[in-house]
């Protein structure tokens, strides 16, 4: 694995504050000289030249306007757009409430073929009840202090799910034991739920994977990431989500996928884990 979750959204900031300067550079202006021209302090520009802080469209457009550089504003603009697009806070995701973040993916479910899916905390999104969504989402919400529209959300997500009946897409999902132990909402959300994860297997366009508690580990447990056939894995972090699209990095998490595959029970063994958990709850 990577060294750092967002190491490639930094890598991508990186390119975007070295054009920045090299723009500056053949302008022959200084930092100071520049910050004038914006109307800017001097330490803003040299934030931003040094990858510090992430500069905004209008940030961009300033600098290239400063340098007589009009004819970089379009590619700038549309790589600093990638790059905020590379590391996402949630917090920022999710300032209007948390249903537009649920309907902003929906393309992107539709167009992918082969859902590879990771979770060791929490059931998978696209296997979640509209109750279990609900106490999940209203929980995220209270952590994050961001607007509560759980309910609304919820039934968002649980509408996107429905790829889940259409013959054209697969998927593949991995659970750690844990998940189904881990209490979300009252007894009863966690009885539909797991009652929900024994008939979704029965789907054949579904392979649900548990890794049991004893598992000899060969890959530990990780953050849990969606893979969107070879295109892009969205890793969720606790303050971020991170889109990976190097493919040199999708290649490492479709190893690891591999390996966690190969620790993971299916079928009737999995059935049995999901019933012994059921009991847990009752």
């Amino acid at each position: 694995m990577p060294a750092s979750p967002s190491s490639h959204a930094q890598a991508a900031r990186e390119v975007i504050a070295g054009r920045l300067r090299e723009l500056r550079v053949e302008a022959e202006i200084t930092g100071h000289e520049l910050a004038v021209r914006c109307g800017w302090s001097p330490a803003k520009s040299s934030r931003i030249e040094r990858a510090r802080t992430a500069p905004s469209d209008a940030d961009i457009r300033a600098w290239c306007a400063a340098c007589g550089a009009h004819d970089q504003v379009r590619d700038l603009v549309a790589a600093n757009r990638r790059a905020d697009r590379l590391y996402v806070h949630w917090k920022k995701l999710h300032r209007h409430g948390m249903r537009g973040a649920q309907d902003e993916v929906v393309p992107l479910y539709e167009r992918t073929r082969l859902f590879r899916v990771y979770c060791s905390n929490v059931v998978p999104g696209m296997l979640q009840t509209e109750a279990y969504a609900t106490a999940l989402l209203s929980a995220i919400a209270d952590f994050q202090g961001t607007p509560d529209d759980a309910p609304d959300a919820a039934a968002s997500r649980v509408e996107r799910s429905e790829v889940l009946h259409d013959g054209r897409h697969r998927f593949v999902l991995l659970i750690e034991e844990a998940v189904l132990r881990h209490r979300v909402g009252d007894p009863a959300t966690m009885a539909g739920q797991l009652g929900y994860l024994l008939a979704v297997m029965a789907l054949p366009q579904v392979s649900l994977g548990i890794v049991p508690a004893g598992a000899e580990r060969r890959v530990w447990p990780l953050e849990a990431f969606y893979m969107f056939d070879d295109r892009q894995v969205s890793v969720e972090l606790l303050t971020a989500g991170v889109n990976v699209t190097a493919p040199g990095e999708i290649a490492v998490y479709a190893k690891a996928f591999s390996r966690l595959t190969g620790m993971a029970v299916h079928g009737q063994a999995a059935r049995a884990l999901i019933s012994e958990a059921i009991e847990f709850h009752g």
